[in-house]
């Protein structure tokens, strides 16, 4: 949904529109999205027409940076404490 949204706003209908799920799923998942905050909405006429939260996807990619920030350096400290023994091993035998 994200995806289809990357174009610009769009109604239920149009994001529904080919979709292999029923609009009343897409409902509930726009609404999952924008609890979120990843996507806005607002009334027009009758149609809701949703459109991507830019604050909310910034927001998103600063905490996955920061996850992977600290993924990778326990990662490296992993990798580094395992060189360290071998190295021990080696100069051990």
């Amino acid at each position: 949904m994200l995806k289809r949204l990357r174009g610009g706003a769009r109604s239920v209908g149009e994001i529904a529109e080919g979709m292999e799920v029923s609009r009343p799923a897409v409902s509930q998942h726009l609404k999952i999205l924008k609890a979120a905050r990843l996507v806005t909405v607002h009334a027009e006429g009758t149609r809701r027409v949703y459109g991507v939260d830019a604050r909310g996807i910034e927001a998103l990619r600063d905490w996955l940076d920061g996850f992977w920030n600290q993924t990778l350096m326990a990662f490296k400290g992993a990798a580094e404490r395992e060189a360290t023994k071998e190295v021990r091993t080696r100069k051990s035998h």
